[in-house]
C-alpha cells in the first residue's frame, strides 16, 4: 500500500528536447519570458547570492534595505556606486540578444513576446528588447526621498563625492560621506535614494498588475536565470503551469520550481536559449 501511494506521487521529470520545445515555440503567439540574476552572471556581473554574496564585509542582501539606508545612506550608495559602475562596462550576452531577436521576429508574424525581469542592469534594454517589465525597478533610476521626484541618471560617479569609491574589497574603509554631498534631487535638493525595490519593500503595484496581465494572457513560459526562490515573481511560472501552458526553464542547475515544468535545458543561457529561440 505505501509503496503505490508513492508511486502516486511521482512527478514526470521535464523534457530536454529540443526539438519537441521549439515545435511549441514555433505555435506560440503569446510568450512570456521570466529572467533573473543568473542570465546576467553570464556577463560578468555579480549574484551577491551564496558565498559570493559579499560587498566588502557586509552580506549584500542586508545593504538593499529601507533600513540600511535610513542608518547609512553614505555606505549604500557606495554600494549602489560600486553596481551602477560594474554594469556600465558590461554588455548584454548572447541570451540577451536571443530574446530581443525573437521579439523582433515574433512582432514580424503578429505574435508577442514580453520579457518580465527580477533584474536592475537594463541590459535587456541594452540589447533592444522593447516588451520589458523591470519588476525591482532599475540601477539608472532615482527617486527622490522628499518630494518623490524619479529620474534617469547614467553618469559616472553619479556625484562627485562618489567618485573613486565603492570598491567592494574587504579592506576598504568606508567613505563616510556627509549626507550632503550624496546625490540630491534636481527639484527640491533632498536626498536621492536608487529606485530599486529593496527587501521589505512592495513591488509597484502597475508594474505587478501589467506582469500578472501577460502571465495570464501567455500560451508558453520561459524561465531564464532565475532560481525562483523570490516572491512573488516566484510564483509566477508555477502559476501559469497549473492552468496547463507549456513552461520551459533554462538555468545552470535544477531549482525548487523544476520539477514544475514541462521542460527544463541545463546550461549556458548563452548557449541553449538561442538554439531554443532559432535566433
Amino acid at each position: 500500500m505505501a509503496s503505490s501511494s508513492l508511486a502516486g506521487k511521482v512527478r514526470k521529470q521535464p523534457s530536454s528536447d529540443m526539438a519537441a520545445f521549439r515545435t511549441v515555440f514555433q505555435k506560440a503567439k503569446h510568450v512570456v519570458a521570466l529572467t533573473g540574476a543568473g542570465i546576467s552572471a553570464e556577463s560578468g556581473i555579480p549574484t551577491f547570492r551564496g558565498a559570493g554574496g559579499l560587498w566588502r564585509k557586509y552580506n549584500a542582501q542586508d545593504l538593499a534595505t529601507p533600513g540600511a539606508f535610513l542608518a547609512n545612506p553614505s555606505l549604500v550608495w557606495e554600494f549602489y556606486s560600486y553596481r551602477r559602475d560594474l554594469v556600465l562596462s558590461k554588455k548584454p550576452n548572447p541570451a540577451h540578444h536571443a530574446l530581443a531577436k525573437a521579439e523582433a521576429q515574433l512582432e514580424s508574424e503578429g505574435r508577442r513576446l514580453v520579457v518580465i525581469t527580477q533584474n536592475i542592469d537594463e541590459l535587456h534594454r541594452d540589447a533592444g528588447t522593447k516588451n520589458l517589465l523591470e519588476l525591482h525597478g532599475t540601477l539608472f533610476r532615482t527617486r527622490c526621498t522628499k518630494c518623490g521626484h524619479i529620474s534617469e541618471n547614467r553618469e559616472s560617479p553619479i556625484c562627485p563625492a562618489l567618485a573613486g569609491k565603492g570598491a567592494p574589497d574587504p579592506d576598504v574603509h568606508d567613505a563616510r560621506i556627509p549626507e550632503q554631498e550624496l546625490p540630491r534631487c534636481v527639484k527640491c535638493a533632498g536626498l536621492l535614494r536608487p529606485h530599486v525595490v529593496w527587501f521589505g519593500e512592495s513591488l509597484d503595484p502597475d508594474v505587478l498588475m501589467a506582469a500578472q496581465h501577460e502571465l495570464d494572457q501567455c500560451d508558453l513560459c520561459l524561465v531564464i536565470g532565475t532560481s525562483s526562490v523570490v516572491y512573488p515573481a516566484a510564483m509566477f511560472a508555477p502559476g501559469v503551469a497549473d492552468r496547463g501552458v507549456p513552461v520551459a526553464e533554462f538555468n545552470i542547475e535544477s531549482t525548487p520550481g523544476t520539477e514544475n515544468f514541462g521542460f527544463h535545458f541545463e546550461g549556458f543561457c548563452g548557449s541553449t536559449l538561442p538554439k531554443a529561440l532559432g535566433v
